[in-house]
């Protein structure tokens, strides 16, 4: 399996308190459509998640009768996720999910909630596309949910903005417009003192995903603002994109 050398952000502090987090991608209902939106795709195939962490999705949609294997890259994550119920029906192999390959064909991988963004480079993030497609039966979707950059709410010449402001938790991104940089900046209170973790990303537009599709010979079929297939417009925040492979 191929692994490449990248620094592990979700390692012990990170991933023992991952599952506690109370953003909307926690939500029953958010889980629920996700997990309709893969399974219909899945169909009677398997699903391979890129950066499958703890299961959030994963587990989820091995109940509904998928067989799910999974790539990550912190083994700290991926120990939360085999001890919940119904992990070890998980496969996962660890590595760098741009380029670490598992047995068999998929009728679906896909990478949710802004991971794709973890690659920093446009190399990287090409690579991950090819690796997807690399695992793929002919007819077999990608999907991708991602963020749509925010660049229109950065005031000229400023370069932070704040995605969470309350009493007990902050956080600002940090935008490298020049390089397409991102570097998330988290805090926290714990034990009466404010705890921090930056993280660098790389944001990506919809048409470069659509570029790098391409280069990895699929197509786009679908692309929706929501998993429950609300049209995609100029005002969407994020992304559920669907590309396919050719039949």
């Amino acid at each position: 399996m191929g692994n490449q050398k990248r620094e592990n952000y979700f390692g012990e502090g990170v991933a023992e308190r991952y599952d506690d987090s109370s953003s909307e991608m926690f939500d029953p209902a958010v889980i629920e459509a996700t997990v309709d939106f893969l399974a219909g795709l899945a169909e009677d195939g398997a699903a391979l998640e890129l950066g499958v962490g703890t299961g959030r999705v994963a587990l989820p949609l091995s109940r509904r009768g998928v067989t799910v294997c999974g790539i990550d890259l912190s083994s700290e994550m991926v120990e939360r996720l085999k001890a919940k119920p119904g992990g070890d029906r998980i496969q996962v192999a660890m590595g760098d999910f741009a380029s670490t390959r598992v047995p068999g064909e998929f009728t679906l991988a896909y990478v949710v909630y802004n991971t794709i963004n973890n690659l920093t480079t446009q190399d990287e993030q090409v690579s991950c596309f090819q690796n997807a497609a690399a695992h793929l039966r002919p007819g077999g979707c990608f999907v991708v949910e991602v963020g749509v950059p925010q660049l229109q709410r950065l005031p000229p010449g400023e370069t932070v903005r704040p995605f969470t402001v309350t009493p007990s938790r902050l956080g600002f991104d940090e935008y490298d417009i020049a390089t397409q940089g991102l570097i998330s900046h988290h805090y926290w209170m714990e034990d009466d003192r404010f705890r921090g973790l930056s993280m660098p990303f790389r944001y990506v537009w919809p048409a470069e995903l659509d570029l790098m599709a391409r280069l990895a010979g699929m197509s786009l079929r679908e692309r929706w603002s929501g998993w429950n297939r609300e049209p995609f417009t100029s005002e969407s925040r994020k992304h559920i994109s669907v590309w396919r492979t050719s039949t």
